[in-house]
């Protein structure tokens, strides 16, 4: 059913930064007479769920499958949605019964995490058989680069795939792509150094999934990149304090091994590259820096593990998570060869809700036919096509409260430092 989705029209257009209240773009399917069927997996959790409802608003006209293993959350999510969904038992772990429930829908939303320790891509490899689209929320480097590797027979069968395809990583790559793409654009300093700075009050309403991806991540060796050559690092090290700008402001952020520093420094040729990751209150950084230190990494890479010290922190952390918020921004810095710095910034009230409406915009841009066969980043064109990245920003920044794109740092941070006379940087 992958057919119908694929991209016509390649050009180069140029995004500008939006406000969250311009217009959403109107989602035009690719054939405005088919009876879409998306089916989302993991649609009974919080990421999962949180896409199929904003699914449900950006586009509803689409039939919405909500696939899980509980019934009874399932047909709750059913009920929330409206008569244009429906509930399908699914566990990603039977290869039959997850094949049978894609051979019925045009695209599959692989949102059943976490991704870390996953040995294999069950769900894209399904999708190829059943020439079904692809997208997952994946925020797991070796998991990313595993669905990579199936680029062929994804081409063979046809069928668009998109990994990494969330707020972070998903959005935060296009971001990078548009700025990188200006700077070059504009010819008068080559992209040197890109940074990603993400920041999460507790666990941002996202539930128990982040927390364990948080603790799966503590037990990886973090991939950087300096000058073009690849380093290797301590998890939760290097910290640096981050201005997110209003409403955010000054955070403690940590370098973490996430799979779009390996990808925009190989797709976007940018020579040096880190991520960063912070939470509040203040505490669960300590926490978690001494979680690296105490703990064997070989712990915190054992799922079963990891489930068990989420069970038992679950409850804190909620309780936390009452008077922390749920706020998340992410901030991406380019500095250039000339000097000059752009700032790309997203801020938003609730991840809960964020995250869903990112991942809904990249639904939205293959079901457009954005995407060409294979299996693509979000910051590759065959992925996300140049001149649909605009609109896909402008959706995936609603109900933000800050959100900015190629912009000098004064005009972001919450205390400019003014140079002289005036002038700020």
């Amino acid at each position: 059913m992958a057919r119908a989705l694929l991209m016509q029209h390649p050009c180069r257009a140029t995004v500008r930064a939006s406000s969250s209240n311009d217009g959403v773009p109107e989602v035009k399917l690719s054939d405005p007479t088919r009876n879409y069927r998306v089916l989302v997996l993991g649609g009974t959790g919080r990421v999962g769920g949180s896409t199929a409802v904003a699914l449900s608003k950006l586009c509803p006209e689409l039939k919405i499958v909500v696939a899980g293993r509980n019934r009874e959350k399932g047909e709750a999510m059913v009920a929330k949605l409206g008569d244009n969904s429906e509930f399908a038992q699914v566990d990603i772990n039977d290869s039959d019964t997850l094949q049978t429930s894609l051979r019925d829908v045009d695209l599959v939303v692989h949102a059943a995490g976490p991704f870390q320790q996953a040995p294999r891509c069950t769900v894209l490899e399904a999708a190829i058989k059943t020439k079904t689209a692809y997208i997952d929320v994946c925020d797991d480097t070796s998991y990313a680069f595993r669905a990579k590797s199936l680029q062929a027979e994804a081409v063979a069968a046809n069928v668009p795939a998109i990994t990494t395809a969330g707020i972070y990583p998903g959005v935060s790559n296009v971001m990078a792509a548009e700025m990188v793409a200006a700077a070059r654009s504009e010819d008068k300093g080559k992209p040197e150094k890109l940074r990603f700075s993400y920041y999460t009050a507790g666990t941002g309403g996202a539930g128990p999934t982040i927390l364990a991806t948080s603790f799966l991540l503590l037990g990886e060796e973090v991939t950087a990149y300096k000058q073009g050559e690849k380093v290797k690092l301590k998890p939760y090290s290097g910290m640096i304090n981050v201005d997110f700008g209003k409403g955010i402001r000054k955070r403690d952020v940590y370098l973490l091994n996430l799979p779009e520093v390996r990808s925009t420094h190989e797709v976007l040729g940018v020579p040096t590259v880190s991520a960063r990751f912070g939470t509040s209150p203040f505490f669960w950084n300590w926490g978690m820096e001494i979680m690296t230190k105490l703990l064997p990494p070989e712990v915190l890479r054992d799922r079963t593990k990891v489930q068990q010290m989420v069970d038992l922190f679950d409850p804190v952390v909620r309780a936390t998570d009452t008077f922390s918020g749920e706020r998340v921004s992410m901030r991406v810095d380019l500095e250039c060869s000339d000097g000059r710095v752009a700032v790309g910034l997203y801020s938003h009230k609730k991840l809960s809700v964020a995250v869903g409406v990112s991942t809904a915009a990249f639904v939205a841009a293959m079901l457009e036919g954005s995407t060409q066969p294979g299996v693509w980043f979000p910051e590759e064109p065959q992925g996300i096509a140049v001149e649909a990245r605009e609109s896909l920003l402008r959706r995936a920044s609603q109900g933000t409260f800050n959100f900015i794109l190629n912009k000098p740092p004064w005009m972001v941070e919450t205390v400019p430092k003014e140079v002289i006379l005036g002038i700020y940087v």
